[in-house]
């Protein structure tokens, strides 16, 4: 009989234990965080475990419903910031069981939503990802060119790098590279919309994350002319310093730093989230196209010859860390008909150029240097149809990697009215050769 009641206790005590094991081993909710875009807004939500998980819509009024099984909170959501144009509030529901935690997203419209979780990746845990789109088939963008105008602005697309979820790289005061560099990109934009003749598309607007592909989208769909990508450089050690441009390389990156900066980019998209590149193939298809399409080899060449006169001009404001432009194979530089260049402004992880990167002069100032860049780039190989090709006579100056057709294609005009313009015997010609190009 002692045996017995021994053994019940036994069990009790085992019994109390599992209890309270399961108890303590629960997911909790520890974070709601919103994200708001023009036309959508990401909705995060940090655990403290992997999310097991149930989504449903309701109608009258619009609901996104998120059922999250075994998880608990002690969050207050009624005094969550939000300055979504799609959420009215998210709050906590009557649960369908005992165990689970119900979340309500209140909506203002219908609106599609796409959800998915991610591992822990510094400096955030195990998360949810609620992405809430109401752009359909379209792209948030500037509005373009009237068709009817037959002379054209020049378009640049400016790149913020980075925000949202992913803050980038963070200096030694605290200062995160996705602040710093919106102020800057917002101050090149300006710049070029001052300059007639050229118009800027900024992929972002303030604090919100944009993935890589839909950066190369948005200057698609704007037709620009020319992206620039802005971000702030890194390293493990605080020593290295001064800016640089980069250009795509088919190849993994040759130096350190660059294979540094290949792979905070791969960090960048679980940060911000991968849900769209996981979960949408035809991001695949088109990244496979862009790199067999041979209007590659002419983007390259160009974005060549933009980053030198970028660098050219960064060196007369602020340090270099290298005075030739650098490659590395960044997804955002990757567009076949784009010439694309992403420019690192210093180092945030250098102590001193933390503090000048915070500074409203010194951002000026780098802003001025790639707009110079840019600007002379255009003036001495003005595009076909841009009102910055109609004022006065056109000269080219011949960049690595081009040929008469090239230039000629370029131009519209034959390779024969080229030789004929330049008093050319022969199709060759040299690099830094000034021609005059002829009117069509």
């Amino acid at each position: 009989m002692i045996k017995i009641e021994n053994l019940l206790k036994a069990i009790l005590v085992m019994l109390t234990l599992c209890t309270s094991f399961v108890v303590h081993s629960a997911t909790k909710l520890d974070g709601v965080r919103i994200w708001a875009a023009p036309e959508s807004t990401r909705v995060v939500f940090d655990l403290t475990h992997a999310p097991k998980y149930t989504h449903f819509n309701l109608t009258s009024p619009y609901r996104l419903v998120v059922d999250l099984k075994g998880t608990t909170t002690s969050l207050n959501l009624s005094k969550l910031a939000n300055n979504s144009k799609l959420v009215k509030r998210v709050r906590i529901s009557k649960p369908p069981s005992k165990g689970t935690l119900r979340l309500v997203i209140d909506l203002v419209k219908p609106v599609k939503a796409n959800l998915f979780s991610l591992p822990p990746t510094a400096p955030y845990g195990n998360r949810l990802v609620v992405d809430l789109d109401d752009s359909g088939s379209s792209v948030a963008v500037s509005q373009p060119s009237k068709p009817t105008q037959k002379l054209r602005d020049v378009v640049v697309a400016i790149d913020a790098g980075h925000g949202g979820d992913d803050p980038g790289s963070i200096g030694p005061s605290g200062i995160y590279e996705k602040k710093v560099v919106l102020e800057i990109a917002k101050k090149v934009a300006a710049k070029i919309n001052a300059t007639p003749g050229m118009r800027a598309v900024m992929t972002r607007t303030s604090d919100y994350f944009v993935n890589l592909n839909k950066r190369s989208e948005i200057a698609r769909n704007s037709k620009a002319d020319l992206l620039v990508s802005i971000h702030a450089d890194a390293f493990t050690s605080p020593q290295p310093r001064g800016a640089s441009v980069w250009v795509l390389s088919m190849r993994r990156a040759n130096s350190e730093i660059g294979r540094w900066l290949e792979h905070k980019e791969k960090h960048s998209e679980l940060l911000g989230g991968a849900g769209e590149i996981i979960q949408n193939t035809d991001n695949e298809q088109y990244l496979a196209m862009t790199l067999l399409d041979m209007s590659m080899d002419r983007s390259m060449a160009i974005s060549h010859s933009i980053a030198d006169d970028v660098l050219a001009n960064l060196g007369k404001v602020t340090k270099l860390h290298k005075y030739k432009p650098e490659s590395a194979s960044f997804a955002v530089l990757k567009s076949p008909d784009i010439p694309s260049i992403l420019v690192e402004t210093g180092f945030i992880s250098n102590h001193k150029e933390e503090r000048l990167l915070s500074q409203r002069q010194h951002q000026n100032n780098i802003a001025n240097a790639i707009h110079k860049g840019v600007v002379k780039y255009f003036e001495s190989n003005p595009l076909v149809n841009s009102l910055m090709a109609s004022k006065g006579s056109r000269k080219h100056n011949v960049r690595k990697g081009e040929s008469l057709s090239v230039i000629a294609h370029r131009y519209q005009v034959s390779v024969t009215s080229i030789k004929k313009a330049n008093n050319l015997k022969s199709n060759n010609i040299r690099i830094g050769q000034k021609l005059v190009i002829p009117r069509a």
